[in-house]
């Protein structure tokens, strides 16, 4: 059912659309090197077939699901014979992002010098699970899940077009159409699978109901791959949520998470991460509840321990908010790297032996125990080249309101302190 020309493919009219660049480059019969990113189902090795066809070139077709190393080697020998006698070679990779680094670089050589056209599908980020040598050499092109119309026009064009589904004259009844658009959920191949299953529980010349797709197709499995772009997505709408103090939101995109099979102590992660970069020093207890409700989990199982990740979400969601902490750090880090050959001032260093104190190391160092207060007041920390605009700077939410009274009240003794100097 695969189609045959451009006319006949169905979507990505924003790539595909004949005043758009790769529709002018099939009809010109050029190719590029390219990667193919989308969701299953929108068409990518169909579309890297039809590109092939366009550009009259010889494909070469590997799963990196189940080649290695040696397999690229025999695919570019063999691309380097078809190049002796004036063929063009396109080799296209299925699942590209799951070759390691290694095994993409084994052909990078081979699509510099113009052995092979590359063209690599993947439902990954490229910009996470492909090198930056191959994406320099390949032009990206998102593909978007298939709407409701490009599925019904898929699933009509089936029924005339495949040789089986045709023979059986089948009918769509009401709704039909609908609740296979549902089920495809935008992957079309998932909509031919399910249409094919369906149209063996009736008889040639009946037919096609809502139930019938509903039992071809089984219960619908959430969109969800713990190694994949939703898991990535699902995680940051649920961080998302959290930090927006959203609690309803966050508990669904929780249990989505749980729905497709995710591990719910990747979320009791999560908010262990959020306490430190969302809440901070606003609210010092979430850090220990978040802790508290890993620990349950471990002590009394998935069922009540799911229930108090929930729980945990709940209060972080409802928390004062502070990223004052992590603004903070992220200057501190910085400022290290600034200043990375500063030394320490002498009258901070330590100075464990007798030699030591006798060089003066450690001299004129204030024991803050033994200060008004325990506050060395206008003592400095910091090596004199290093001036820095103030890092933490907490705000009036929740305990962070009582730290920056106290920030205060300790700068105005250094400027007090300062003064008497």
């Amino acid at each position: 059912m695969r189609p045959t020309s451009l006319s006949d493919y169905i979507g990505q009219e924003h790539l595909l659309a004949p005043d758009k660049p790769l529709h002018k480059m099939m009809i010109a019969g050029d190719c590029h090197s390219m990667i193919l990113w989308g969701p299953p189902g929108t068409g990518k090795t169909t579309l890297a077939s039809l590109i092939c066809q366009y550009a009259k070139a010889s494909m070469i077709t590997l799963s990196a699901v189940t080649s290695g190393v040696k397999d690229i080697r025999a695919a570019i020998e063999q691309a380097q014979a078809s190049r002796q006698v004036q063929t063009r070679t396109l080799l296209f990779v299925d699942e590209v992002h799951r070759f390691n680094k290694s095994q993409q670089d084994a052909f990078l050589p081979f699509v510099e010098d113009g052995t092979v056209t590359f063209i690599g599908a993947t439902t990954e980020n490229p910009s996470f699970s492909l090198n930056k040598a191959l994406l320099s050499r390949a032009r990206v092109y998102v593909l978007q899940s298939l709407q409701a119309p490009h599925i019904e026009a898929l699933v009509k064009h089936a029924l005339t077009h495949d040789a089986d589904l045709a023979e059986k004259s089948i009918e769509l009844g009401p709704n039909t159409i609908n609740v296979l658009v549902k089920t495809a959920a935008g992957d079309a191949r998932r909509a031919l699978m399910t249409l094919e299953l369906a149209c063996d529980l009736v008889a040639p010349g009946q037919t096609l109901l809502p139930a019938h797709i509903v039992e071809a197709s089984g219960e619908k499995i959430a969109a969800y791959d713990n190694h994949g772009d939703e898991f990535y997505d699902l995680i940051s709408a649920f961080h998302k949520s959290v930090r927006g103090s959203d609690p309803d939101a966050a508990l669904f995109w929780y249990a989505r998470i749980l729905e497709g099979g995710g591990d719910p102590l990747y979320v009791a992660r999560r908010l262990l991460a959020i306490v430190s970069e969302d809440i901070g020093n606003a609210d010092p207890n979430a850090m220990q509840i978040a802790l508290n409700a890993w620990d349950i989990f471990h002590r009394v199982g998935p069922a009540e321990g799911e229930r108090a990740i929930a729980q945990a979400t709940v209060y972080c969601s409802l928390a004062p908010k502070s990223n004052a902490v992590y603004r903070a750090f992220a200057m501190a880090k910085q400022a290290a790297k600034n200043f990375s050959d500063s030394p320490v001032p002498n009258h901070l260093r330590n100075a464990p032996t007798k030699l030591m104190k006798q060089l003066q190391i450690g001299k004129d160092y204030r024991y803050a125990h033994n200060e008004p207060g325990a506050y060395a007041a206008g003592e400095h920390y910091l090596p004199d080249e290093v001036i820095l605009e103030p890092m933490y700077v907490p705000n009036e939410r929740g305990f962070e309101k009582k730290l920056k009274e106290k920030l205060a009240y300790l700068r105005e003794l250094d400027r007090q302190a300062e003064n008497k100097t």
